[in-house]
């Protein structure tokens, strides 16, 4: 087995060590956590699209250093916008700001989703459920929980897969028909959740036999902090504070609750 191979989704450094194209990848995932969160509340109580959209500016910067291939991105991109684009027509309809509201709530949201999916997609699974146990201190079993969720997306897409293979092959087509299309999907839906509950009850039971949450663990890897890990937290919150400043500069700094 190759231990240094890249996860499906992100571009594998040379000679198992990050490089420029893909530094954040070398970054613990305590650290991105921290960042994502700090920024994420950070720009919860601005409205104005000045403050997000510089934070949401800087932080897209990050895109080309992440790891991530052309292709993983095109796909996260797309419930991206469409999650932006919602937001400005619902505001720019039904708001009473106009399209200076709608756009800052479209931008706000946006800014505070992407540190949080760029610290997912550049994590390793298991370097996350690490650091979450040495760096954060949580539990070790909702961290196993996570790493292993993670571990079993893949594999209920694999499931979606078998369930539409299956119905294809008894001749459950909807052809033309939506009402038939949305019945169906939501009998694959119901089938995919049953199996997801039973691979999660044996998953749970994996863990209880092996003692998992019992008592103090060992650990095969240790997650370490470095250098650059505090500079990416520092950063963050030199980055909030750059855009509320720069706002109030521009006097278009506008708080939730003013």
């Amino acid at each position: 087995m190759n231990l240094t191979s890249a996860p499906a989704g992100r571009a594998a450094p040379g000679n198992g060590q990050p490089g420029v194209r893909s530094w954040l990848l070398g970054i613990n995932p305590a650290a991105k956590l921290i960042a994502a969160c700090v920024i994420s509340f950070g720009l919860i109580p601005a409205v104005d699209p000045v403050t997000g959209g510089i934070v949401l500016a800087v932080t897209a910067l990050l895109l080309p250093f992440s790891g991530i291939n052309r292709a993983t991105l095109l796909v996260l991109s797309v419930p991206f916008c469409l999650m932006g684009l919602s937001t400005w027509v619902v505001n720019l309809l039904y708001g009473e700001e106009g399209l200076w509201g709608a756009s800052g709530a479209a931008v706000r949201i946006l800014a505070i989703a992407l540190p949080g999916m760029l610290a997912a997609v550049s994590s390793d699974a298991t370097d996350l459920a690490d650091a979450l146990v040495q760096r954060l201190k949580v539990p070790e079993r909702p961290a196993m929980g996570v790493l292993a969720a993670l571990r079993l997306v893949p594999l209920l897409a694999d499931q979606w897969r078998t369930v539409t293979l299956a119905r294809r092959a008894r001749g459950l087509e909807a052809g033309r028909n939506p009402l038939a299309a949305l019945s169906i999907f939501f009998g694959k839906l119901f089938a995919l959740l049953v199996r997801a509950v039973r691979t999660g009850t044996l998953l749970a039971t994996a863990m209880d036999a092996r003692a998992f949450g019992t008592g103090p663990r060992s650990h095969a890897r240790v997650s370490r902090w470095r250098l650059a890990d505090t500079v990416l937290v520092a950063a963050s919150l030199l980055l909030l504070a750059a855009a509320y400043t720069v706002s109030a500069q521009l006097g278009t700094l506008r708080l939730l609750f003013t």
